[in-house]
């Protein structure tokens, strides 16, 4: 009997940039159909964890969709594709009245939101509704941040370290949470169903904008061991040549560093040597582990790409022709992947017992 292979599927943050990795599962799933699997992702991969817009996508492939037949998840890859291309734009979008008020009230744009959040958590429950993390139909991660409790949050319907079910919370809440980008939306009041209370959660990327050890460690509470783990982890995009200057910086201030019109800086900064250092180290550390298998795609993007609310059409363009390259530059890989995801969905008996998924809100 073959050994068990255990495939998870690892996305970044990067706000609208999340149309990257849409497209590369998009082929992805382009090359599964010509090799006869018809079969969703969420049958495909055994675990999904996603920071920010990656968990916007994992959740997506993830939940039972409202109202949708047994086993159909609340998104496919074509409206996620859709989503990014254009409906972004509703959720990127400042009315005309709003910009005045905020013009007048606050010129620098330095203390608020970027963005009103209601029309995103509208989208949210249109397409979670009101299903819980625990009925997700394969094993899930999101990270986010407590701000009242000041600790990493890791959302999730796997296990805890003492074998025990974890906290619950609604998936259009858990996303709305991971999503929370500081200056771009405020901070997400969910519900741990659980423990029955509020949490006040912010975007995951402020400490993990590559989620791919939390994966990693995720899979280990279940019980897989590391030589049946394989892990694909997919970027949003990198823009090695936009820099910001010296001579900018050193009169930014405190205030400047988090300012709108200059890509709030310092988040920028954040997520970019995040997702390097976390990339490298992954890289690294299972080249060391026996059998672990990763895999990482990542784009390279001109400097005016990079803003994660950057929904214009002429940047969609961009953010597609991004992909394109990357999708050109693997294909050999893409194919090999697709192969081993056939043998992984064809194989007629595997080790692993069925996941044990249940609705606990």
């Amino acid at each position: 009997m073959a050994q068990t292979k255990r495939f998870i599927l690892s996305i970044d943050g990067g706000g609208v940039r999340g149309l990257i990795p849409v497209r590369i599962l998009e082929t992805l799933e382009s090359r599964l159909s010509q090799r006869g699997v018809a079969a969703p992702f969420h049958q495909i991969f055994d675990l999904m964890a996603g920071t920010s817009t990656g968990g916007l996508i994992a959740a997506g492939l993830s939940a039972p969709r409202p109202g949708g037949t047994a086993g159909e998840a609340a998104t496919t890859i074509a409206e996620l594709r859709s989503f990014y291309e254009r409906e972004s734009r509703d959720i990127f979008q400042s009315s005309i009245s709003g910009r005045l008020a905020r013009a007048v009230s606050n010129p620098l744009g330095l203390f608020d939101e970027s963005y009103d959040a209601r029309p995103l958590e509208k989208l949210l429950k249109e397409r979670f509704g009101w299903t819980s993390m625990a009925s997700g139909l394969t094993r899930l991660v999101l990270t986010a941040y407590d701000i009242e409790k000041r600790k990493a949050v890791f959302m999730t319907n796997g296990l805890e370290e003492n074998g025990g079910r974890p906290d619950d919370y609604y998936f259009w809440q858990a996303v709305r949470a991971t999503t929370a980008a500081p200056s771009y939306f405020e901070p997400a009041r969910v519900e741990n169903l659980t423990r029955r209370g509020e949490e006040a959660l912010i975007d995951g990327g402020v400490f993990m904008n590559d989620p791919t050890m939390a994966a990693y460690l995720e899979a280990r509470k279940l019980g897989w061991e590391a030589d049946e783990i394989v892990i694909l982890s997919l970027g949003t995009g990198r823009a090695p040549e936009r820099s910001f200057a010296y001579q900018d910086a050193i009169g930014w201030g405190a205030l400047g560093w988090m300012q709108p019109s200059k890509g709030v800086p310092i988040l920028s900064i954040f997520a970019d040597g995040q997702t390097q250092t976390a990339a490298y180290q992954a890289e690294r550390l299972f080249a060391e582990l026996s059998g672990v298998s990763y895999f990482r795609l990542e784009a390279e993007l001109p400097p005016e790409a990079e803003d994660f609310d950057n929904a214009r059409p002429g940047n969609i363009i961009a953010l597609n022709g991004a992909a394109d390259r990357v999708i050109r530059d693997n294909t050999v890989f893409l194919d090999e992947f697709a192969d081993m995801l056939t043998s992984h969905v064809n194989a007629a008996e595997t080790d692993a017992a069925e996941a044990d998924l249940v609705h606990a809100a």
